[in-house]
């Protein structure tokens, strides 16, 4: 039984703490956050403890569940591994690349696991798609949300794109050679908008626009590649995959069409949504890559790889806006 303690129970903090009570290898010991009235509110209706002392939390417990803001990732990712601690730290990974460089350096070093949150590895939509081939040469992403003041201590680039950034770079095994971008920043000091290409040495390139600045929601990505199409509606979990018929594609609709090369059939595919809670589901396999001495799912190198592209892009916008 892994004790788990969580630092930050905010609005994300308090779905982190539900899902922990349903997850029958984990005990949740209790709970850190600086909050007076949101601390006493959790504390009654959860029947948990409130830590006041980060340190003590960290000792009692096996993992922590850091869900706090992005400055304090660092601080509390460094002083759980240095004990010994498994962790699990929503994304961004840290505040900057060097925090992340030396949390990837910290975690290589000790004999702990480390899961970064990028929950959209799990989304059902995502997790539809395990059993088909994916090899996309080009990639169209919109991920738009509401303006929302949680979440603005960073740009739009680490709040909401990481998630697709992270996808796109576990779905094409390249290299980044060439990123452009552009972005302005409307409601606060970061970018709230901003529209990306990011091209691969292997030819993929992928367009990912993000706003958090929009009137409607909408995240979805979009997959070429040869012979198939492939949709992923993240916001409301489906997916669909329009490819060339082969004898293997399980019964679906249908239709021929005239190429150069004769008649072709093609096959319109709703592969089937599995019913899963993607943040229980995440929280869930961590344990299970602690216990059975498995890689995460979304290690820190995944983390730090999202970070590192992130971070280009904003250089990229930074250089773009100082010489307008």
């Amino acid at each position: 039984m892994l004790k788990v303690g969580v630092f930050g129970v905010g609005h994300l903090g308090k779905f982190h703490l539900n899902n922990w009570k349903a997850i029958k290898q984990a005990e949740l010991v209790g709970f850190y956050d600086p909050d007076d009235t949101v601390a006493e509110t959790v504390a009654d209706k959860y029947q948990i403890r409130r830590f006041t002392d980060v340190a003590e939390l960290i000792d009692q417990s096996d993992l922590l569940d850091i869900v706090a803001p992005t400055p304090f990732h660092f601080s509390l990712c460094e002083q759980a591994i240095r004990k010994g601690k498994h962790v699990f730290v929503e994304k961004p990974l840290a505040s900057n690349m060097g925090e992340a460089k030396e949390l990837v350096m910290l975690v290589k070093e000790s004999n702990v696991k480390l899961q970064v949150g990028h929950v959209e590895r799990f989304n059902p939509a995502y997790l539809s798609l395990a059993g088909l081939a994916i090899h996309p040469m080009f990639i169209e992403v919109h991920r738009l949300a509401q303006f929302d003041p949680r979440g603005t201590e960073v740009s739009v680039i680490l709040d909401l794109m990481i998630h697709d950034i992270d996808i796109i770079l576990s779905l094409v095994q390249s290299e980044v050679k060439v990123i452009s971008a552009s972005g302005v920043a409307v409601m606060t000091e970061t970018p709230d908008i901003a529209s990306v290409r990011i091209e691969f040495n292997n030819g993929c390139v992928a367009n990912l626009t993000s706003s958090r600045i929009s009137m409607k929601k909408m995240r979805k990505m979009r997959l070429f590649q040869k012979d198939a199409y492939i949709g992923i509606d993240f916001l409301n979990k489906t997916s669909e995959v329009i490819k060339l018929s082969s004898e293997q594609d399980p019964p679906g609709m249908s239709f021929e069409m005239e190429t150069k090369q004769g008649k072709r059939t093609i096959s319109i595919l709703s592969p089937e949504v599995p019913q899963v809670n993607s943040i229980r589901m995440e929280l869930d396999t961590f344990c299970q890559a602690i216990e059975s001495n498995r890689v995460p799912v979304v290690s820190v190198l995944d983390g730090y790889r999202a970070m590192d592209i992130a971070h280009q892009i904003l250089q990229k916008i930074n250089f773009n806006t100082i010489n307008t």
